[in-house]
């Protein structure tokens, strides 16, 4: 298992918020004049199903990022933590960007010394990060492999073939305590998803569906479970979810600013959200409130074939869902959309190091992750008891420098918890996905929420969906077509320690591990949200003819979530007057207060059922019903207290109040204020 199996067996003892060796210098194993750094041969390697094909062509052009280590890494860490803890006497007292680089970013002369070697190696410096965290180089493979002292390789990755160093990576003693990490030589297991690959192409949702839970009832179908199901929500506006989630009155977001990552950048994203709020009854988006920082697409990968594999503009529905979820809970709140290069764990990196930089967004949504496993495939030797890790230490080191810079800035990094339960249908290995997993961000579960025609909350449970369809006859409901098809991620690391802050409030974890998620919000599809988006549609629609034009439809997905939840906090950061920053101590200090509502399971229905159109577009080519049912979430169940769906609960107006009326003084106005889900 690599490296990473030390980390989890040490980490597992750890009484604070970091991995022992999260945001250290390399290892001192010298190697003739040289240092090795720790954990940057894949761990998967290790397994001799995982076959070495041979070696990369020494001319192929390779790029890579250097990461560099904080001026005081052991201070930087300790700072985060006192900052995050509200019984600190530092808590709320974060520092200036300007501080943050005094005290604690790579310098000059360390940038210098780094590039310096890199350029002695024959490779071409193309950029530096923001903040000096690294330093961007491209080269020939033998160049990358004699620099770093390995050989890059090529491997039998269950059935790809892809490139990894075949040894850890090594650096010359001159430059060791300046380097914190490498990443982007390999991708193999360092490409995220988004949640969902929804739209650009079109979309509609089938009628009847309701406006609001159980308005409309399938009559002419037969019962499930002993009852006649209401048909599904044909999507919660933002004027509904605000309501059940206590965001109400003057407060809305105004003067705070959320930051959203995703892959690649759709050019409606704004256009596209101020027509979905005037056509919903909100404001459209102020001159200036929305920001487009993106970098440019598939700019800064060596894979050619990078927007292609990463899902090109599935991404786009994604996109459209997190600013419209923020924007709908948050009117008043700025906007940066800092979409990265791709959707390599190196190009996402470069834009969450590019956010901390800019010092204006406090609150940063994530609707993306990656499982810490190859998909355990027993024939690749792959199994429970020694699983496929993709997750390298030096992948953690390089978001946990950015993360712990967020946080001593007062910056919050939120990220969906993932939609594929506890990972074993997907992967085959029962794990919390990452980033959602590091103990330094908030992980956001995902709930099935009924809301009333006043706008209130009827019931609220875990998210977990097994769908039946409808029998040949039409008469019942198959019930041997039942099929688990998502849910809520959530679990227990195994490579993270149990967070200080986690406890007394999270029980029944054996394993001393990270528990996920912190916090829910509505995420069922089936009780989803409502979103606006220009798509491609391939035939004719209530929205208009065949062709390229906006549309809606519901969405869900801890991909929701996440944003909803972005929202809520600059909402609550304007009522207190400053920023929550890493949010993760006080989320769990209030949990003994009673201020969340707490998912226990208990629905009016055992489910919904949907009604489709078998195109996606119309009724021309029929009608599809099927039955989704509430709170079956894999291994995952939601109960009283702190659970693996959905955290310590949802946010209330009582948890609204608490935050906005027990702050004061702090970092405050210095700083001018701070996914798409799984179907349709």
């Amino acid at each position: 298992m690599g490296s990473l199996a030390i980390l989890a067996a040490a980490a597992l003892g750890a009484a604070t918020l970091t991995t022992p060796s999260a945001s250290a210098a390399p290892s001192p194993s010298a190697q003739g004049g040289r240092h090795r750094i720790d954990g940057s041969r894949p761990a998967w390697e290790s397994n001799p199903k995982f076959e070495k094909l041979g070696t990369v062509a020494k001319s192929k052009q390779v790029t890579a990022k250097v990461w560099l280590a904080a001026k005081d890494a052991a201070g930087l860490a300790s700072l985060a933590q006192s900052v995050s803890d509200p019984s600190s006497a530092d808590y709320g007292h974060y520092l200036s960007h300007s501080q943050y680089v005094a005290r604690f970013a790579p310098t000059q002369a360390q940038v210098d010394a780094v590039t310096g070697w890199l350029k002695d190696a024959g490779l071409s410096v193309t950029s530096v990060g923001a903040d000096n965290h690294y330093v961007a180089v491209s080269g020939t493979a033998d160049q990358v492999s004699q620099a770093f002292g390995t050989t890059l390789a090529k491997f039998d990755y269950a059935g790809t073939t892809v490139q990894a160093p075949d040894s850890d990576l090594s650096v010359p003693s001159s430059v060791a305590s300046s380097v914190l990490a490498v990443t982007g030589l390999s991708h193999a297991g360092h490409m995220v998803k988004p949640q969902d690959l929804g739209a650009p192409a079109g979309y509609v949702n089938a009628t009847p569906c309701s406006s609001y839970y159980g308005q409309k009832k399938a009559t002419s179908l037969p019962k499930f479970q002993g009852k006649t199901l209401p048909y599904a929500v044909c999507g919660y506006t933002p004027k509904q979810l605000r309501s059940t989630y206590g965001v109400n009155g003057t407060l809305n977001g105004s003067g705070q600013t959320v930051a959203i990552v995703d892959a690649f950048d759709s050019s409606d994203l704004a256009a596209d959200t101020s027509t979905y709020s005037t056509r919903h009854g909100d404001a459209a988006l102020k001159p200036g409130q929305f920001q487009d920082l993106s970098f440019p697409e598939g700019a800064s990968t060596d894979s050619p074939t990078a927007i292609e594999d990463c899902g090109g503009n599935g991404w786009y529905g994604e996109q459209t869902l997190d600013v419209e979820a923020v924007h709908g809970m948050a009117p008043g709140a700025g906007i940066q959309y800092v979409g990265a290069a791709s959707c390599y764990d190196d190009d996402l990196l470069a834009s969450l190091s590019k956010i901390v930089s800019l010092d204006q967004a406090s609150i940063v949504s994530n609707s993306w992750g990656e499982p810490t496993v190859i998909a355990n495939d027993p024939a690749d030797g792959c199994t429970a008891a020694s699983p496929c890790l993709t997750i390298d230490q030096s992948t953690i080191d390089a978001y946990e420098s950015v993360f712990q810079q967020g946080a001593v800035q007062g910056i919050g990094f939120y990220f969906s918890s993932g939609d594929d339960g506890d990972e074993q249908a997907n992967a085959g290995y029962t794990h919390p996905d990452f980033p959602a997993g590091d103990p330094w961000v908030t992980a956001v579960g995902g709930t099935a929420l009924g809301v009333s025609q006043s706008g209130q909350r009827l019931f609220e449970t875990g998210w977990g969906t097994n769908k039946y369809s409808l029998a040949a006859n039409g008469r019942s409901w198959d019930q041997g077509s039942k099929t688990w098809l998502y849910g809520a991620g959530g679990g227990f690391s195994q490579l993270f320690a149990q967070p200080s802050y986690q406890r007394g409030v999270v029980t029944g974890d054996r394993t001393g591990g990270r528990a996920v998620p912190d916090i829910a919000m509505d995420a069922d599809p089936t009780t989803g949200m409502l979103v606006g988006e220009t798509q491609d549609f391939a035939e004719a629609s209530v929205f208009g003819p065949a062709g390229v034009h906006y549309g809606e439809y519901r969405v869900g997905g801890t991909s929701l979530a996440s944003p909803l939840l972005a929202g809520v906090q600059a909402v609550a950061q304007q009522g207190a007057g400053k920023r929550l920053g890493f949010a993760n101590p006080l989320i769990y200090q209030l949990a003994r207060t009673g201020v969340y509502y707490d998912p226990t399971g208990a629905t009016p229905d055992p489910g919904n059922v949907r009604h489709d159109y078998a195109n996606g577009y119309n009724a021309d080519d029929g009608t599809i019903d099927t039955v989704r049912t509430f709170d079956q979430d894999s291994s995952l169940t939601a109960h009283r207290g702190w659970d693996d769906v959905t955290g310590v609960g949802t946010v209330t107006s009582s948890y609204l109040q608490k935050v906005t009326g027990q702050h004061s003084g702090g970092h405050g106005g210095g700083h001018g204020g701070h996914g798409g889900g799984h179907g349709h």
